[in-house]
């Protein structure tokens, strides 16, 4: 089974301020304290302009601390080989004359037991281009087939793991919105 949802959101800042913010999400100290606990590092792996498409491609990795887990589960990622750590893959696209932001996070850790993909866009709102943001975010849960896993106990992991992420979606728009805020304050 597969737990998939979609969200948007629109943002009352243009696509620049957005996406600025966006970049600086997961390393804000303020977001560090809360709401964005959870997240405890982020690396850039890679980051390099393509001269002839104009775009900017980045790799981060990002590591956290994974969603609360069932007790009868946690023996289960502990077996896996999972710890007390998470990490992402970040993939970032950036077309500044398009106006177009494109992320896309999986999980390189606990893949044995759950797969998740996130694909987030940025683009302005077409109703006020120059002034909106339009993010859409779609994500996908897949708990892995394990002969050790039965369907029920995967159901609950995945619609554990969509609670969190969905907690956590909405921690990081509020931590991207606090930010946009201080930009556009910075701009005057």
């Amino acid at each position: 089974m597969v737990v998939s949802y979609t969200q948007e959101h629109v943002y009352r800042h243009p696509w620049h301020r957005v996406t600025a913010a966006a970049w600086r999400k997961f390393t804000d100290p303020a977001a560090r304290d809360e709401p964005l606990s959870h997240i405890l590092d982020v690396e850039t792996l890679s980051r390099c302009v393509d001269p002839r498409a104009g775009r900017l491609h980045a790799v981060r990795v990002i590591a956290g601390r994974p969603p609360p887990l069932p007790f009868l589960i946690r023996g289960l990622v502990a077996s896996a080989g999972a710890g007390d750590v998470v990490l992402c893959v970040e993939r970032t696209s950036v077309d500044a004359a398009a106006r177009a932001m494109r992320v896309v996070y999986r999980n390189a850790t606990f893949r044995r037991l759950v797969d998740v993909e996130e694909r987030c866009s940025y683009a302005p709102h077409p109703d006020r281009p120059d002034e909106w943001t339009l993010f859409r975010q779609e994500t996908s849960i897949r708990c892995a087939p394990l002969a050790a896993v039965s369907a029920t106990v995967a159901e609950v992991v995945e619609r554990r793991c969509a609670e969190s992420f969905v907690q956590n979606a909405a921690k990081g728009m509020e931590v991207v919105e606090r930010i946009c805020e201080g930009l556009a304050e910075g701009e005057k």
